[in-house]
């Protein structure tokens, strides 16, 4: 597990504009929604996949393991300007990013991937996070997650996984992608809080 430093606020860097050609897709969410699992299918269907972890390590962007929660630091700050310059141009092919912070990084999209709390918490659960750490990702995505962080200028959209297949969000994030990422902004977004207390 990789966490963002808890003092380090950090802005994307909007691509801004219509999309038309090869893109750096973010593909972020809490973790347990499912972005490596999305990732993985992308990348069988030839899409080049490169998580937020693979980048940081090659940038030398990794900080030390938290013992509090096992998770290493990423200097975002530091990523995003390694990778600013390189990738101020087009991919030469199309670039999914998959982890819970790429959001933070230039990219000309984001998909972020939702799920119901509840269910969340028994996939963390699972995997075998503390009770702590389930707790705290469980909250972040009832509030809403990487909206939260949401930057002007790239497209956005989600995903809810709750109930959905691994091949029917693929399908939905490649027609939106083949749609030109329209639209660049859903009308609302999902709302935990406000479904708690139908």
């Amino acid at each position: 597990m990789f966490r963002r430093p808890r003092a380090v606020f950090m802005a994307s860097l909007p691509a801004g504009g219509l999309v038309t050609g090869d893109f750096r897709l973010a593909l972020t969410g809490t973790p347990g929604t499912g972005k490596s699992t999305v990732a993985r299918n992308l990348s069988e269907r030839g899409y080049t996949v490169v998580s937020v972890e693979s980048l940081a390590r090659e940038h030398e962007c990794l900080g030390e393991v938290d013992p509090a929660d096992g998770a290493r630091s990423i200097d975002l700050d530091m990523l995003h300007d390694s990778l600013a310059s390189g990738w101020s141009s087009p991919p030469e092919h199309s670039l999914i990013i998959d982890g819970h912070l790429s959001h933070h990084l230039p990219s000309d999209a984001v998909a972020v991937l939702r799920c119901s709390p509840d269910v969340l918490e028994a996939r963390l659960a699972s995997r075998g996070y503390s009770a702590e750490k389930t707790q705290a990702n469980c909250e972040w995505e009832l509030l809403g997650g990487a909206w939260n962080e949401r930057e002007r200028g790239s497209a956005w959209i989600e995903f809810d996984t709750t109930n959905s297949d691994v091949a029917s969000v693929v399908e939905s994030l490649l027609h939106w992608i083949s749609d030109g990422f329209k639209p660049a902004s859903p009308g609302s977004v999902i709302d935990w809080v406000a479904r708690m207390e139908e």
